[in-house]
């Protein structure tokens, strides 16, 4: 329901378009990674996927299963909270390979949170932490690198310029692109996987960024 809700409701607020690798636009089971710049980009990213076809189960921090409403929806729909820092924290790679198992997508934010910034430019993903490589390395899975650009555009900022911002969206409408990458099979120790894992990503990012004309991503 929820990546139904977004692919139904994102275009109310913006202008999507999306792209991927040849070869990317059937996508096999495995992780998507994407990079993660506001509150928005979630829902940006589930849009995009639908529109390929996939509905993939995700995984977020488990503050939000704390949001009354959104908090059922969540666990209705099988997603999987991740509990950082708390000894729960592993039950996340298991409700993950599992939901792999039975063929469904996993969409994963290995920044684990959003950037500290206030302006809406766009900039480069950050630091990926462990849990991607994890992943990758426990269920053999597929990478698959997904990159959004003009998140930032819909909502960014403090708290009163992001609620200006959704406000505001459906007059403006700015334009926000998705870019899938080609899936990599990823061997080798965590810190390695994590950087090509990182590397993926930000090349994702480069070519949503380069489609809005964005000359951040020609500089990154």
């Amino acid at each position: 329901m929820i990546s139904r809700l977004a692919s139904h409701v994102v275009p109310v607020f913006g202008q999507l378009t999306v792209t991927a690798d040849e070869g990317a636009e059937h996508l096999p089971v495995g992780i998507v990674a994407a990079n993660h710049s506001s509150l928005a980009d979630p829902a940006i990213v589930l849009a995009a996927l639908q529109h390929l076809g996939t509905r993939p189960v995700v995984m977020a921090t488990a503050g939000l299963w704390r949001i009354p409403l959104l908090g059922r929806v969540l666990a209705r729909e099988g997603h999987i909270p991740v509990h950082r820092g708390d000894p729960r924290a592993s039950q996340a790679l298991d409700l993950a390979q599992e939901a792999l198992e039975q063929g469904r997508h996993i969409l994963i934010y290995a920044e684990g949170g959003l950037p500290d910034r206030k302006d809406a430019a766009e900039a480069a993903p950050g630091t990926f932490r462990s849990g991607l490589a994890r992943l990758a390395r426990h269920t053999g899975a597929p990478v698959i690198p997904v990159g959004q650009a003009g998140a930032r555009r819909v909502v960014s900022g403090s708290v009163v310029k992001q609620f200006a911002g959704l406000a505001t969206a459906p007059l403006r409408r700015p334009r926000l692109h998705v870019h899938v990458g080609s899936p990599l099979l990823l061997d080798g120790d965590g810190a390695f996987v994590t950087t090509r894992a990182h590397f993926a990503v930000t090349a994702a990012w480069k070519t949503a960024a380069t489609h809005l004309g964005e000359p951040a991503a020609l500089a990154a």
